[in-house]
């Protein structure tokens, strides 16, 4: 099993010296260029749109990957039309093939990613996947951003040890969102496996009660019935201090989840 995407947000972060909250963003294709850069050291990294906001700059930025991939033999097919549109499922799992690579063939020692890139790209723009508007103005600013907010209104610099506690708990806040993203996602997945199971042996019990009926035999005359009572039993059980919330309250939840996202 691969690496999560906090482990693998922390990893690209540290090796590449920037500021990532999301793996959906390396759908730029800039990060993935410069791991490659880390490994083989020839990426031209001057080449690469580190600060790049359109499809067809990201484009550009897997062609660079790609001709690397093809110079040194990497067999490895990149699916770039799934990986710019910025979403997960697709980058993490490229991300975590990309992981694995590099702890292959990673050559070791120190890697200046700051200086290859010539100062560019710490900070990515906002994906398109996620919507919203980049109030910065540049990667330079970008960059300082929490240590801008950790200056006073009167116009006094704060003290260097406060700034970089800001940026770690920056990092921590983020991390968390994606732990919790990846918790609310896992739980929607398993919530509907089992609405499948509950909606498969209500549907067989009806079944089966309805042929009974047609034959004249009383209801429960089946050996499945048992069966599928105990899974009922399972499906429907509760724990101390668990309540079931009423189903129109759990309507009124699911359509303001789908008006969220």
């Amino acid at each position: 099993m691969g690496e999560s995407r906090t482990e693998l947000l922390a990893w690209m972060n540290d090796l590449l010296q920037t500021n990532y909250t999301k793996i959906e963003q390396a759908g730029t294709g800039a990060a993935y260029c410069q791991i490659m850069d880390s490994i083989f050291g020839d990426v031209p990294c001057s080449k690469i749109k580190h600060d790049a906001k359109l499809e067809y700059e990201y484009i550009n930025n897997f062609k660079i990957l790609q001709s690397i991939f093809k110079k040194h033999k990497v067999d490895k097919i990149v699916h770039v039309d799934r990986l710019v549109k910025c979403k997960l499922q697709d980058n993490l799992e490229f991300m975590q093939w990309v992981k694995k690579y590099w702890d292959l063939n990673y050559p070791g020692g120190e890697y200046d990613a700051v200086a290859r890139r010539k100062g560019a790209g710490a900070t990515p723009k906002p994906t398109m996947a996620s919507g919203r508007v980049s109030s910065s103005s540049g990667t330079k600013k970008a960059t300082k951003t929490p240590a801008a907010r950790s200056v006073s209104r009167g116009g006094r610099s704060a003290n260097p040890e406060s700034a970089n506690m800001i940026i770690d708990l920056n990092k921590q806040i983020a991390e968390l969102k994606l732990t919790v993203d990846g918790l609310e996602k896992e739980r929607d997945f398993y919530f509907g496996k089992l609405r499948e199971i509950e909606i498969n042996v209500q549907e067989t019990m009806d079944n089966i009660e309805m042929t009974l009926a047609e034959h004249g035999q009383p209801e429960g005359d089946h050996e499945a019935i048992p069966i599928l009572q105990n899974i009922q039993g399972i499906l429907y059980s509760t724990e101390d201090g668990f309540e079931v919330p009423p189903e129109d309250e759990a309507k009124d939840e699911l359509e303001y989840e789908d008006e969220t996202f």
